[in-house]
């Protein structure tokens, strides 16, 4: 971050954000960087106590001193993926649309273990594996190596007030399930799972990178994105043509579908007789390949 730059942080109301916000003022106040703060809390209005939540946010805003947006969505109800999902996807929304130089959102290291776990429960790539980054574009997540004991010490010594979201509680969705009672019984067992799986978060997000790096030397100079030759695929052993494969689908925005699948992709696209035209659509685009070149297109309605 640099003087005169606008951060805007994230505030739900819960104990983490608001600890984040109220030591970025308060370092601030000290003329630590001579940034510019403002706060923001997406109104996801599921709870009955969504505008409880709104006013609590803005109040605690103002007695910092602090400039305060709230911004209303609407979430899906009936998603493939789940609540916890769709709620996500219009949080990320909002995020993509503020005017700001950084955001900054206080997930922290607990929170960074149970994604890890929980992506891997689900049979994710290394990407998912890599779970959360300090830094993703203008996202900053700054309590990643912070626990959620030492934010409940800093909120208690400065005697900070808070909200609690009723549905954390609730452990038919899985997040909560993996706090509440996967994570009790892991630290009784080995203290410091949290700590050790946020590192092997890390870890894995060294590893992703490196990937990157192998894809775009294979890639060369010349190929950044599609279309992709197919010559250009077959002179790669599988595995190193799946990874760049992988990496540009992950370039364009496009969801990476299972390993599976993308293996079967890889095959169709490879192995397919010159007279045909193979496809496939993962959600909302399509690959193709046609006169010997693979294009990412959007899919048909």
């Amino acid at each position: 971050m640099l003087p005169g730059q606008h951060v805007v942080v994230a505030l739900s109301g819960g104990i983490d954000s608001v600890s984040l916000l109220h030591a970025l003022v308060k370092w601030e106040g000290g003329g630590a960087h001579g940034c510019q703060f403002s706060a923001f809390h997406v109104h996801h209005g599921i709870s009955s106590n969504a505008d409880l939540w709104d006013d609590f946010c803005r109040h605690y805003s103002a007695g910092l001193n602090t400039s305060f947006k709230s911004v209303r969505v609407t979430v899906e109800r009936a998603t493939k993926d789940g609540l916890e999902a769709a709620a996500r996807r219009a949080r990320h929304a909002v995020f993509a649309a503020i005017d700001a130089d950084w955001i900054m959102l206080a997930h922290q290291r607990d929170d960074q273990a149970e994604t890890l776990l929980f992506n891997l429960l689900r049979g994710t790539g290394l990407a998912g594996a890599a779970a959360m980054c300090e830094r993703n574009g203008r996202l900053l997540r700054p309590l990643l190596s912070i626990s959620r004991d030492e934010i409940e010490c800093y909120a208690h010594q400065h005697c900070l007030e808070w909200i609690e979201d009723e549905s954390n509680a609730n452990i038919k969705f899985s997040r909560n399930f993996l706090r509440q009672q996967v994570f009790t019984e892991l630290r009784q067992r080995f203290p410091a799972a949290t700590k050790n799986l946020s590192k092997a978060a890390g870890r894995f997000a060294e590893a992703c990178d490196l990937l990157d790096d192998l894809a775009r030397l294979d890639l060369g100079a010349d190929v950044a994105d599609f279309p992709l030759s197919v010559m250009e695929l077959t002179a790669l052993s599988e595995i190193r043509a799946r990874n760049v494969l992988r990496y540009l689908l992950a370039k364009r925005k496009v969801r990476i579908p299972s390993d599976a699948r993308l293996r079967e992709t890889l095959r169709q696209m490879l192995e397919a007789a010159t007279d045909r035209h193979p496809t496939m659509v993962f959600g909302e685009y399509r690959l193709l390949r046609r006169r010997g070149w693979i294009y990412l297109e959007p899919a048909e309605g």
